[in-house]
């Protein structure tokens, strides 16, 4: 972490500050945004975001090389495999723990991948948000590959709406506007002109797809996917009251729903490297390891760190009965690195890459940042603490 402008941060930090500075943020939205967003962004050193962009750039040769299709085909739920699938994700999401190696050196260690959207619209206001409220010089920037807002906005633009025109994409979740990130749609909407729709809004005529605007059905081409497929889990038929969207249709995925799974925790076991913790796909463990207390158990179908056991013993492994389903993965330990005024937090940070249709390979664009005093990451873990919760990583231009 960058000390000098960490130090110069929290020499000016006052709680009056971060209500001015949540108060900006939810200026001009239709509500408050609905998760705790951290009283500071993140302040990283040009090393250290070096050393993302090499853990990054290891990933993806993973990800690009031939025939990962056919090695993460097992990666797809027959109930949820969708059809029409295209060549690569357009969205892939890396999170990296701040930790410490065993010499001491602060580094980051792979925690999750996502072929999937996150908040893309989102983290752009929120740095905006940062640099007004906390005046953040101009100097420091959230952008990687010397993008500024309105480079990265235009890529965004091209990676969702492709060849159309927004009215001819749709921007779709189980109840869009009920979800905890529809901030983050209602943003996007903003730059990008597209609707809102939820999955209930959709309607199918033939193999087309179309929804309701001014009384008129409009045709949709594309669908800007925030949908993940196990939210609308039911006893008995998949889509059981929707359109089922696994069919056959005349629409483009931005990002293909296939991807959420080919790119996730099933991809850790083919990983390599020093920023990879070890992970073993638990049917083709050999042995169980010795120092168990050192590693997780993590289902591979399940999502926000649902069905994980931290503290795994060996009875555990033993009694799992799909064992091709489960992965047991090297415990990351994250450094409290973010100095806070009452002592150290815990960073994860999110590389976010786009990928639009015609580009070779994805594009490095934006980061988001989670803050942690929690034994996990996630809300659940860090209720009534302060200095938690979303954020974004600064780093010199």
């Amino acid at each position: 972490m960058e000390k000098s402008a960490r130090s110069k941060f929290n020499a000016n930090f006052s709680t009056e500050k971060y209500q001015q500075f949540l108060q900006l943020l939810n200026k001009d939205l239709p509500a408050d945004v609905a998760f705790r967003v951290a009283e500071t962004p993140i302040f990283l050193t040009t090393e250290f975001k070096e050393k993302l962009l090499a853990a990054g750039n290891n990933i993806l040769q993973t990800i690009l090389q031939p025939g990962f299709k056919e090695l993460t085909e097992r990666a797809i739920p027959q109930k949820w495999k969708v059809a029409n699938e295209n060549d690569h994700p357009h969205f892939i999401a890396l999170d990296f723990g701040v930790c410490k190696d065993e010499a001491g050196n602060i580094v980051p260690k792979l925690i999750e991948l996502q072929g999937f959207p996150s908040l893309y619209g989102f983290q752009v206001k929120l740095g905006d948000t940062y640099s007004q409220a906390y005046d953040i010089a101009d100097d420091w920037t959230i952008y990687f590959n010397n993008l500024g807002k309105q480079d990265y906005t235009d890529l965004l633009r091209e990676t969702i709406l492709g060849p159309y025109q927004p009215h001819e994409v749709v921007l779709m979740d189980v109840n869009a506007l009920e979800q905890k990130t529809s901030v983050d749609f209602y943003i996007t909407q903003q730059y990008l002109g597209i609707p809102i729709v939820s999955l209930g809004d959709i309607k199918q005529k033939g193999n087309q797809l179309f929804y309701e605007a001014n009384g008129e059905d409009k045709l949709i081409k594309r669908i800007y996917n925030r949908l993940i497929f196990d939210e609308i889990e039911t006893e008995g038929t998949p889509f059981d009251g929707y359109v089922d969207l696994r069919q056959t249709l005349d629409v483009e995925w931005v990002t293909h729903p296939n991807w959420f799974y080919r790119i996730s925790k099933f991809t850790m076991p083919y990983l390599k490297g020093d920023a990879i913790p070890k992970t073993f796909f638990l049917h083709e463990l050999a042995a169980i390891p010795a120092d168990l207390e050192n590693y997780v158990l993590k289902p591979l179908f399940s999502f926000a760190g649902q069905g994980v056991i931290i503290d795994v013993t060996a009875t555990d492994v033993e009694s799992i009965k799909d064992p091709e389903n489960w992965i047991l993965q090297e415990k990351v330990h994250y450094e409290p690195v973010v100095e806070a005024p009452d002592g150290g937090v815990k960073a994860e940070i999110r590389l976010l890459y786009l990928w639009p249709d015609g580009d070779d390979e994805p594009t490095l664009a934006i980061n988001l940042a989670r803050l942690s005093r929690g034994k996990m990451i996630g809300v659940r873990y860090n209720k009534d603490f302060d200095w938690v919760g979303g954020t974004t990583a600064f780093f010199p231009k």
